[in-house]
């Protein structure tokens, strides 16, 4: 038992005046004189045990009057905690995400959390409440209700590790505080291991929802698998946890208009292949009927007008190596002589190759470094015989510069992996021993900020990058080397034109790192916008000569087809979808989770957090005993005699 007021308990010091006043009395008695007779003896000493045993109750009773009204003005009362000298404070986290999405007993998991939160947390208390993508702080329940009911659901989601992180930033730096973190989630198992370190100032608390079941149907990716001459092969691959389905409907809109339709079978997963027709435009949407989770029931995808990169080569050496590489289907290929360079072609270029020049003409450097100011890519193979200066000045920016030549046979034995080159499924694994090109001479270059690609057994590099320049330290000429004859020259230089203009994928993944360039000239001011519906936008860009590079990454948060624009104009049309990282309903267990409380209701977490600060007030109780005393002495004066 604690006080409010335990400064008053001095008070019962006075206990001791009743105490001293009974038995201390000052009154004399005075003799009566009666007559000898036995019958008034007996009543007389009846009389004075009688009196005595009265005053003794009187006194006990008082003094527990007395002694009941003083506890009462101190303000008794218990609790679990020091509550009146403990303030509390209380975070939540709310799981948003679209795995949030599937059934419990009582409805969405999301939407039920919601209605307890509103049902189980005082209306008054100061809360912090933060979900994925919002934040409410130093706040009430009462304050934030319709923001609660009206909570959609977020592609983007948050580790227990951030989420502990961020928890902790919203306490007060202050002692002596009560604090505690309520994580509500179905905690879905996203190959994030839940660690917690014990933090005796942090009381953690783990709110499991779970559904009722975990069946769920997604339309996981589609990807261009064939193209011909006619038409386009679109591939469409399916993904099913839980039980397996023997009939799922896939329906495939061109803008409203339902263009295809077919069923699966699914176990695990499946695909099916839509036919395409070559050069129309296509604002798709592959769609199934899943009752389960719904955010992944729909995926969006666009085939645009065919763009082609611009690539030019100034050759003093044979390019039909190069002609081969950069087909017609996907390449505007252009090929001229050094000495018969037009130089009004190399603003339209995304891509210009020196191949072999013994020497860069002062002009040609000025128009490379101004195009590549702008964005254009540049691939340097240089002769045997270079003219050393001219390529010095022309790499003088990369602070890369040519030395002196070397004869000896080496072969090119090291593959950055890591690369953008190579890092994006041009080798399924990491080869050791295959048949290494080689050079029977190179450059000795050096470079203080340039990138190795490729390198020579020796460490020295085959293929340095520098930004957007790409340089090789030797020439590609059957003479010299059989780098042409290798199995890595195609994905070399056809990923370097690739890079040169990134043209847009057939879908991006919104919460992701997404870059593409959008092949137009701007005005002075102009500027792009990503336009769907009634969301507009503007993403960030830069603009260059040919060409506005755009990159996304928070935005945009819904997924469906957007225009790019150039205020009314429509330039290109793209399409982001969610990630499918939650489309499998495979839960972490925390039934082994040390340091924090885990529930499976939020009533059961909130009741013990109210229990845990609870404070009963007992003065009540002693003024209840006062009176009942006042009483009992009343009938002790009145009726013992």
């Amino acid at each position: 038992m604690q006080f409010k007021h335990p400064e008053l308990l001095y008070a019962l010091f006075l206990l001791l005046i009743p105490i001293i006043v009974h038995l201390f009395q000052l009154r004399k008695f005075k003799k009566v004189a009666f007559t000898n007779v036995a019958f008034l003896k007996e009543a007389t000493l009846k009389t004075r045990k009688s009196s005595q045993i009265k005053k003794w109750l009187i006194l006990c009773t008082r003094l527990l009057l007395l002694a009941a009204i003083v506890f009462a003005f101190a303000q008794p009362f218990t609790s679990k905690i020091d509550a009146l000298n403990t303030k509390k404070e209380t975070i939540i986290y709310l799981d948003n995400s679209f795995s949030m999405q599937a059934k419990g007993n009582h409805g969405e998991l999301l939407k039920r959390a919601v209605q307890d939160l509103i049902n189980n947390v005082p209306e008054n208390e100061n809360i912090s409440l933060f979900t994925n993508n919002t934040v409410y702080k130093n706040t009430t329940i009462k304050a934030i209700k319709n923001d609660l009911l009206q909570l959609d659901y977020s592609a983007s989601n948050l580790t227990t590790e951030a989420i502990l992180l961020k928890s902790k930033a919203f306490f007060k730096n202050k002692t002596n505080t009560l604090k505690n973190i309520v994580l509500i989630s179905d905690f879905q198992n996203n190959n994030n291991k839940i660690n917690i370190r014990k933090d005796s100032l942090n009381n953690l608390h783990f709110v499991k929802l779970s559904p009722i079941n975990s069946n769920n149907i997604s339309v996981d990716s589609a990807y261009i698998s064939n193209t011909s001459p006619t038409q386009i092969e679109l591939t469409v691959q399916l993904k099913q946890s839980g039980n397996s389905i023997e009939n799922i409907p896939v329906s495939l809109f061109n803008n409203d208009n339902l263009i295809a339709k077919t069923s699966v079978e699914i176990n695990d997963e499946a695909r099916t292949t839509f036919i395409l027709p070559v050069n129309e435009i296509i604002n798709g949407k592959l769609t199934i009927n899943d009752t389960h989770l719904q955010f992944d029931n729909s995926l969006f995808f666009n085939i645009n007008d065919s763009s082609k990169i611009n690539v030019l080569a100034i050759n003093e050496a044979d390019d039909s190596f190069l002609k081969r590489i950069y087909n017609s289907s996907e390449f505007n290929y252009t090929s001229t002589p050094a000495n018969q360079l037009n130089y009004n072609l190399l603003d339209s270029q995304h891509l210009i190759i020196l191949n072999e020049l013994n020497t860069i003409p002062n002009a040609l450097i000025s128009a490379i470094n101004a195009f590549t100011n702008q964005g254009g890519s540049l691939v340097v193979i240089p002769s045997k015989d270079i003219e050393k200066p001219s390529y010095n000045t022309l790499l003088l920016n990369h602070a890369t510069s040519f030395n002196n030549l070397i004869t000896n046979e080496k072969r090119i034995t090291t593959i950055n992996y890591s690369h953008p080159l190579y890092s994006n499924g041009v080798f399924e694994k990491q080869v050791r021993n295959f048949q290494y090109p080689k050079a029977n001479s190179f450059y000795n270059v050096t470079s203080n900020v340039a990138s190795k690609v490729l390198s020579f057994e020796d460490g020295k590099a085959f293929l340095y990058q520098s930004q957007n320049t790409f340089i090789f330290t030797t020439a590609l000429n059957s003479t010299n080397s059989n780098f042409k004859n290798s199995p890595l020259i195609v994905p070399t230089l056809y990923i370097i034109a690739k890079l040169s203009f990134k043209i847009p994928q057939l879908y991006y993944t919104i919460g992701e790192e997404n870059s593409f360039d959008v092949d137009t000239q701007l005005q002075q001011d102009d500027i792009l916008s990503l336009v769907s519906d009634d969301i507009n936008m503007i993403p960030k860009q830069q603009y260059f000569n040919n060409k506005v590079v755009i990159n996304t990454s928070e935005n945009p948060l819904i997924a469906g087809i957007y225009s790019i624009k150039n205020k009314a104009k429509t330039i290109i049309n793209v399409s982001y979808n969610y990630n499918r990282n939650e489309s499998d309903l495979v839960y972490s267990n925390l039934s082994n989770l040390e340091g924090a409380t885990v529930s499976n209701s939020i009533t059961e977490i909130f009741d013990t957090l109210k229990s845990n600060s609870k404070i009963n007030a007992l003065w009540k109780w002693f003024v209840i005993f006062a009176l009942a005393l006042l009483l009992i002495e009343m009938l002790i004066l009145k009726y013992f005699k």
